[in-house]
């Protein structure tokens, strides 16, 4: 049966010959383990970005949103720009492990639990963000739809801003119903090797009584389809509803319908960025390379220059429609102030075009894709450009407007909305840190399930069944 279905010129997803055993012991014995010093060192500068992002906060609620450069043509500056950029970052890991499942890609066990969770926190970070430019905070509750009584306040079902706070909002609850269903074998597992009674106590609380029966199994396996098929149309449309935010106003550089795709496609490109920015070190760091093989980043890095590659060919669209549609302002906005190198944000543009056009292309070489130095490097530059890409997006179309009296001065953020930002990565590495500490990064009921069939020790056993008949009659046709 597996030599029918499973090809044994596919390299393992799981190197060198590992028993059930050793996938717990070396997946589980980092979380057992005391931290080393790096771990410190990373969680404590996490903390104080946070902290700094905490304070940045502080001085919008109490101040206001002055104390953030906006001006009179730029409503939306950083807050907003890093909004897209976090909810962008927060769709590799649903991608991974709802889309992959439904469509039993192997390769997705080695990386999906640490894509979830990087999911959730970048969902996390992306949230505050308009919560925040609201400016009075505490009116927040203004957009739930609830029956009031303060006369005929009602929120605007025809806003987009408004599906934002549904669609995002399911989104967080799917993922971490899908990331904890998945963790709950594992925090079994944890339970049962915990040397305290505490430590007994807290992850048999987290595993809610799983027992691994035939019943249990058969549950959480349903409730991971189930919860894959709610997961997948929610890839797209969360993406395609914050693209809605620009698309439905009449700004030239937003008024465009490319933007739903173009959208989810550079969503998935910054995700899956980030997930192997993120994975390299975790694979280092926890000496996991047997689990995360130079297949699974070879795998991740084909999406990378794919969607890289929609994006381009989405830049180029844009800018052949400032030129086709003959409209001037549409013009002005792609072809001066985005695409010329002299305006006053053409670099943000060229950053743009560079690092995400330009650089990715050299993952079509083999010897690229399985470079771990040059992977590293491209996925970073590669969150860079995506996030000048939704700085080009809000500040060149609206910094100049229809009338040169309202034209703005140059818009650059004060210390408290770069703080902010940072902040959201404080509290991002802060909850990594932690769930890297408590929690497999990686599914090992999961990677047990696929040890099997595509397992080192499996494809050199199968690999010697389809060689012997051919010896055989070699031998014999010698003779």
């Amino acid at each position: 049966m597996h030599l029918k279905y499973e090809s044994q010129l596919r390299e393992p997803l799981v190197n060198g010959r590992k028993t059930y055993h050793d996938v717990t012991e070396e997946i589980i014995r980092p979380i057992e383990a005391k931290p080393g010093k790096l771990w410190y060192v990373g969680f404590y500068i996490a903390v104080a970005l946070l902290l700094f992002g905490v304070y940045s906060v502080y001085r919008d609620v109490t101040y206001g949103i002055g104390q953030w450069n906006l001006n009179k043509t730029v409503g939306w500056g950083w807050d907003i720009t890093n909004f897209v950029w976090w909810v962008g970052i927060g769709h590799a890991g649903t991608l991974i492990s709802a889309i992959l499942l439904l469509f039993r890609q192997g390769w997705r066990t080695g990386v999906n639990r640490a894509a979830e969770a990087m999911t959730i926190f970048a969902v996390m970070c992306a949230g505050q963000f308009p919560i925040f430019h609201m400016g009075r905070v505490w009116l927040a509750f203004f957009i739930m739809p609830y029956p009031n009584t303060r006369g005929p306040v009602w929120v605007n079902f025809n806003s987009p801003l408004l599906w934002d706070v549904f669609a995002i909002s399911t989104y967080f609850t799917v993922s971490v119903l899908f990331w904890y269903s998945g963790l709950i074998p594992d925090m079994a597992t944890v339970r049962d090797r915990a040397k305290t009674k505490l430590r007994k106590l807290l992850y048999g609380i987290a595993a809610f009584g799983w027992t691994g029966s035939t019943k249990h199994w058969q549950r959480i396996e349903s409730l991971s389809l189930v919860l894959a098929g709610l997961a997948t149309p929610l890839v797209l449309s969360v993406h395609t509803i914050v693209s809605t935010d620009f698309a439905t106003s009449v700004i030239p550089g937003w008024h465009t319908t490319i933007f739903p795709p173009y959208f989810v496609a550079g969503a998935v490109f910054s995700g899956f960025a980030m997930t192997q920015s993120l994975l390299l070190v975790v694979r280092k760091v926890y000496h996991l390379e047997d689990y995360i093989t130079i297949g699974h980043i070879e795998a991740m890095n084909k999406i990378i220059v794919l969607t890289g590659s929609i994006v381009g060919v989405a830049y180029l669209t844009e800018l052949f429609m400032g030129w086709y549609s003959q409209s001037k302002y549409e013009g002005y906005t792609f072809w001066y102030s985005r695409a010329n190198l002299f305006s006053p944000y053409g670099w943000s543009y060229w950053g743009m075009m560079t690092c995400n056009v330009l650089t990715p292309q050299i993952f079509w070489l083999r010897k690229a894709r399985r470079n771990l130095f040059i992977t590293f490097f491209i996925s970073v530059l590669v969150n860079v450009g995506m996030w000048f890409e939704r700085f080009v997006i809000i500040v060149t179309s609206i910094y100049r407007d229809y009338l040169p009296s309202s034209w703005s001065v140059y818009y650059s953020p004060t210390i408290w909305e770069i703080g902010f930002y940072l902040g959201t990565f404080g509290l991002f590495f802060t909850c990594f840190f932690l769930f890297s500490k408590y929690a497999p990064v990686i599914a090992v009921h999961e990677i047990k399930y696929v040890l099997k069939t595509t397992g080192e020790s499996y494809k050199n056993e199968m690999g010697a069944l389809e060689r012997e008949p051919v010896e055989e009659f070699a031998h014999e046709y010698a003779h």
